[in-house]
């Protein structure tokens, strides 16, 4: 495998910069804790270094290896596939209650668990999730400033562009995530700041519209999304609720809140595959009736997409819907990322499972007070992409005629 030392340093510094100063946007004195692959190791040390730059008090980083995970895989017990770190995931809440900044670097390769045991994948996933949810209820809820980037590491371009020579392919994706990252901009800190007041005027637009639904029409598609009551739509930037202001997904397209979990109904087809945890789920269809999915079929990746669903009670409803332009950059790079950060930024998507609690009117609520205004619960949080250059959307509120939001997957409002 080729050592990415040899990535272009500038890139890597602007990356850096992006994540330290928009992305997390760290504050002095504020602690980061960073989860990685070992794959993005140079980019992770330049954002080390950038961090201190900004101040900070410490950054502790968390290092995953391809080959360690597939080795549990090729050789654990049975019974080790019911286990997590659970002190590892305390210990990251921990931080997080004293106040801690969160980023994730992503690159991993989006196929790496697709030739393993999906049973073993699954519960592997599910302990993983049970032990982390302390720590994930901190991004859930927007309690502190997080965010996700991208790295172009050979494994993930070598399944974007597998008829390309190692360094042409990393190349070109390192060419995709700039383009997607605005880092082909004069000034890319700029840049972001008038995209987010971009994503913020959408997001005044429909708050003060108020819709009660939203219905998706196009191929396959015929669904009603009911959203939760006090919902609030967010985009771009937002505050988190220590007072820092942050780019949670770099890049984003989206705009987005909280679907009512008990009011979804119709028929919904992926536009997209869905790459989770290594394995890669294709042509999903879903039914829904009273909020659930009563019957999810995928031509690739079936078993997985079960047991995904069958997680807990929550994991067959949604928590997550959003609008996403068909033509937006993620879009145009004209491929598949197999990566959700990205392909999530290239169409309308909804997720199953856990609520954004921060899409709801109020703060610090409890979880009977987000029940109570339809927002869903679960252990996993799993976009995956309805909306094409076919899809229409609509908003629509009772004794009132449909809005047109989005026509041909375009914005008309």
């Amino acid at each position: 495998m080729r050592d990415m030392t040899d990535l272009d340093q500038d890139m890597l510094q602007a990356l850096a910069r992006l994540a330290v100063r928009v992305g997390v946007n760290l504050q002095p004195e504020q602690e980061l804790v960073m989860t990685a692959p070992t794959s993005a190791l140079p980019l992770a040390r330049a954002i080390t270094a950038e961090a201190y730059r900004a101040g900070a008090k410490l950054v502790t980083p968390i290092l995953s290896d391809a080959e360690i995970t597939r080795a549990r895989y090729l050789h654990g017990t049975d019974a080790a596939f019911d286990h997590a770190p659970g002190w590892l995931y305390d210990g990251m809440a921990q931080a997080c209650s004293d106040g801690a900044a969160r980023l994730a670097l992503v690159g991993e390769d989006p196929f790496l668990l697709s030739d393993q045991n999906s049973a073993h994948v699954g519960r592997a996933n599910h302990a993983n999730a049970s032990a982390y949810r302390p720590a994930l209820s901190h991004i859930a809820g927007f309690r502190i400033n997080w965010s996700i980037i991208a790295c172009p590491t050979p494994a993930w371009a070598a399944r974007i562009f597998p008829d390309l020579p190692e360094a042409e392919a990393v190349a070109k994706l390192a060419q995709s995530i700039a383009r997607t990252a605005r880092l082909d901009r004069d000034d890319p800190v700029a840049a972001w700041a008038e995209h987010n007041a971009a994503l913020a005027a959408r997001c005044a637009a429909l708050n003060t519209a108020r819709f009660d639904a939203l219905h998706f029409t196009g191929a396959g598609t015929d669904l009603r999304v009911g959203l939760a009551d006090g919902h609030v739509w967010q985009g771009g930037a937002s505050q988190a609720r220590n007072g820092v202001t942050c780019n949670p997904n770099i890049p984003t397209e989206e705009v987005f809140t909280t679907p009512h979990a008990d009011r979804v109904d119709g028929v919904v087809r992926a536009t997209k595959p869905l790459s989770h945890h290594g394995t890669l789920i294709e042509a999903i269809e879903m039914r829904f009736e009273g909020g659930r999915a009563v019957s999810a079929t995928a031509t690739r990746g079936q078993d997985v997409l079960s047991q995904m669903i069958g997680t807990d009670a929550g994991a067959a409803r949604l928590g997550e819907v959003a609008l996403v332009p068909h033509g937006s950059p993620v879009s145009q790079c004209g491929h598949l990322f197999y990566n959700t950060l990205f392909d999530e930024n290239a169409a309308s998507h909804i997720a199953m499972g856990q609520c954004y609690a921060s899409c709801l009117d109020g703060t610090d609520l409890s979880p009977q007070e987000i029940a109570a205004r339809g927002g869903n619960s679960s252990l996993i949080h799993v976009d995956w992409m309805i909306g094409d250059g076919r899809t229409d959307v609509d908003g629509l509120r009772n004794g009132a005629d449909p809005v047109p939001l989005m026509r041909a997957g375009a914005w008309v409002i």
